[in-house]
C-alpha cells in the first residue's frame, strides 16, 4: 500500500487534531479540535511538535524525565490525531524520549508553523483586504 493509498498524503474527510487538557479541568473531553489539515502528513507533523512543546514548557531546569513526565501528566496538554487509522501519530511512541531529552531546535517546538487555522486567517485577511 502507497502513501497515497493509505491517506497519508490525500487525508480522509474527518481527519482532526484533538487537543486534551491533562489536568483533567475538562474531563475526557477535547479543550480543542483542529481540522483543516492538508495531509495526514501534515496532521501527524503538527500533534507532534505541540505534544513536544507542551512537555518541554513542563520541564524544569535539571529536572530528570520521570519529573519532566509527572508535570506533563498533571498539567500538560496531549494531541490525538483521529481519522488517521494505524499511521496516526500517537504521542505514547516518543513521550519518553521527549522527556530525556529537551527540544534543541526551536522547529521541534513551532507547532504554530503548521496550524490549518493560521492558513484560515490568511484566507480571511486577503478578503478583508479587497
Amino acid at each position: 500500500m502507497s502513501g497515497l493509498d493509505s491517506g497519508l498524503l490525500n487525508p480522509p474527510e474527518e481527519l482532526e487534531v484533538r487537543i486534551l487538557d491533562l489536568s483533567g479541568a475538562n474531563g475526557s473531553d477535547p479543550v480543542e479540535t483542529v481540522r483543516g489539515f492538508r495531509s495526514l502528513a501534515h496532521a501527524n507533523a503538527f500533534a507532534r511538535r505541540y505534544v513536544r512543546d507542551s512537555l518541554d514548557r513542563c520541564r524544569s531546569r535539571g529536572a530528570k524525565a520521570e519529573a519532566v513526565l509527572a508535570a506533563w501528566f498533571a498539567f500538560g496538554e496531549d494531541a490525538e490525531v483521529a481519522g488517521g487509522g494505524d499511521q496516526a501519530w500517537k504521542s505514547a511512541t516518543e513521550l519518553n524520549d521527549f522527556a530525556a531529552r529537551p527540544a534543541t531546535d526551536a522547529e521541534e517546538r513551532n507547532w504554530r508553523a503548521l496550524d490549518p487555522r493560521r492558513d484560515e486567517d490568511d484566507d480571511a485577511a486577503e478578503e478583508d483586504e479587497e
